[in-house]
């Protein structure tokens, strides 16, 4: 038995009606790497069977503490069925990029089922008219709650399921599989035990908390960040439907890299922001809705030590970055994102990087569920906006992968809404091309976003006029330095 930390039992706690909140990402293979040409079902399933054992998030499941007194315990599932969780079916017609959108977000939009490991995985077939695909390729969409991981953790789950070779690596032998029933006399026992300790738990955070306070106050004053008060509402803020959208556009790894060296410090999330920040603002300018203010995007970040690189669940915090979709010159947001980030950056450091993970691990689980639900409840509330959306990092593997012998070409990650945000967006970089490529998904609730190619194509729009700004900044300079070079020689 292993209880869920207070991060990951938030997940549970924000995982409202309508709301699920899991991760997740689909994989596109070519079959022709395989050693037959082709993968079939059987295969993977043999495959996932014999590295069961591998990672714990296989097959173990919740147990929850009688009367809510506790946070939840992870224990090992006796009725544990693989071919449960692992599912085939076929894309339909016409087999084209965006049915397998569709399809994604409907599937993404259903809930995982407590009773069972919080996992399923979908391979998917008919794709017959993928543009810019192999023929006879298929994908695998995975969902696993973000209770038991979060995107670091999941490219550690990932790198499971694949080999470096299209040869199928042998997992070695499966050590005995141990099956422990939950007792309830034991986790209300636990929970007892960990109410003794929480006056001392809650006395350690405030003792964090009151020198955070004045490195903030300090921060301020001498203006190395500032608080982003007036968040303004958007579209994207309200109640959350049961219904998803799903798409993404890719971009070349390369040309990122161009964009992000026309502003010295900047750094490929920057400019990530600022292509968000440009796609957001063509958007809603053609709906007339573009605020006057700056919209506000909640960033993620991974606040593991290096002791803790393989320890699973959620280690994550957070920080606030102004989009600055107040400014129409690209190359302009680029600059001033760059600024907002480094400001955003200060004030996570200046907070603590782990003190909203130690604050989730004092606060008790009824107090965080109520919170949570009247934030949802509150979602029409302007006084409620904390992020107009969210932009993840994942980074792909850094190297070629594969899946019983068919190599991965391409993939995008999904992310779970949270109350009063309707947007999350995830940047995946992949390495799986010669020049490597940065995919940009997002998943949205459809009444808010009811036309995501139309969105996809101003993320698009965003690129391009921000590439076409740098270069252009950029073109003066590589004269400069040819001419020095010139009279040089």
């Amino acid at each position: 038995m292993q209880q869920l930390s207070g991060q990951d039992a938030m997940f549970l706690h924000a995982e409202l009606d309508g709301l699920p909140q899991h991760i997740g990402g689909v994989s596109i293979y070519d079959q022709s790497t395989a050693p037959d040409g082709k993968v079939r079902f059987k295969q993977i399933l043999s495959m996932l069977e014999s590295r069961l054992h591998l990672s714990p998030i296989f097959r173990r499941k919740l147990a929850f503490v009688p009367y809510g007194l506790g946070r939840p315990y992870w224990v090992e599932d006796p009725d544990f069925d693989l071919e449960y969780h692992v599912r085939h079916i076929a894309l339909p017609k016409p087999g084209d990029w965006r049915q397998l959108c569709i399809l994604t977000a409907r599937i993404h939009s259903q809930p995982l089922r407590r009773d069972k490991p919080m996992w399923e995985m979908y391979v998917i077939e008919g794709l017959n008219n993928m543009e810019g695909y192999p023929p006879n390729c298929f994908a695998l969409l995975l969902k696993v709650h973000h209770c038991a991981m979060d995107g670091a953790t999941g490219t550690q789950f990932m790198n499971i399921v694949h080999d470096l070779s299209p040869e199928i690596r042998d997992p070695g032998k499966a050590p005995p599989w141990i099956v422990e029933r939950p007792s309830r006399a034991r986790m209300l026992g636990q929970a007892y035990i960990d109410t003794l300790r929480k006056p001392g738990q809650v006395l350690d955070i405030l003792k964090q908390a009151g020198p955070a306070f004045m490195r903030i106050r300090q921060g301020k004053k001498d203006e190395h960040f500032r608080s982003l008060d007036d968040k303004q509402k958007t579209r994207f803020q309200g109640k959350i439907s049961r219904h998803r959208v799903v798409e993404a556009r890719k971009f070349n790894f390369a040309e990122v890299r161009e964009i992000k060296s026309a502003v010295p410090g900047a750094t490929i999330n920057d400019a990530m922001l600022t292509i968000v920040a440009g796609g957001l603002r063509k958007y809603l300018e053609s709906k007339g809705e573009l605020p006057q203010q700056s919209l506000v995007s909640g960033c993620p970040i991974d606040v593991r030590s290096p002791e803790e690189r393989a320890a699973g669940g959620n280690m994550v915090g957070f920080m606030n970055v102004a989009l600055r979709t107040d400014i129409s010159d690209p190359l302009e947001r680029l600059q001033a994102v760059h600024k907002e980030s480094q400001s955003a950056k200060a004030y996570a450091e200046a907070l603590g990087p782990r003190f909203v993970v130690d604050l989730t691990d004092v606060m008790p689980g009824n107090v965080l569920s109520l919170a949570i639900r009247t934030a949802a409840a509150t979602g029409l509330s302007e006084a409620s906006v904390i992020q107009n959306t969210i932009v993840t990092n994942v980074p792909g593997a850094p190297f070629q992968l594969y899946l019983c012998g068919a190599a991965l070409v391409d993939s995008i990650s999904l992310g779970p809404l949270l109350p009063n945000v309707g947007l999350f967006h995830i940047v995946y970089s992949s390495v799986q091309e010669k020049k490597g490529s940065i995919n940009l998904s997002f998943t949205a609730c459809r009444d808010m976003l009811p036309d995501p190619a139309f969105y996809a194509d101003c993320l698009k729009q965003s690129f391009d006029e921000l590439r076409a700004a740098t270069q252009k900044q950029q073109k003066p300079a590589r004269k400069k330095r040819a001419r020095r070079k010139a009279s040089s020689g």
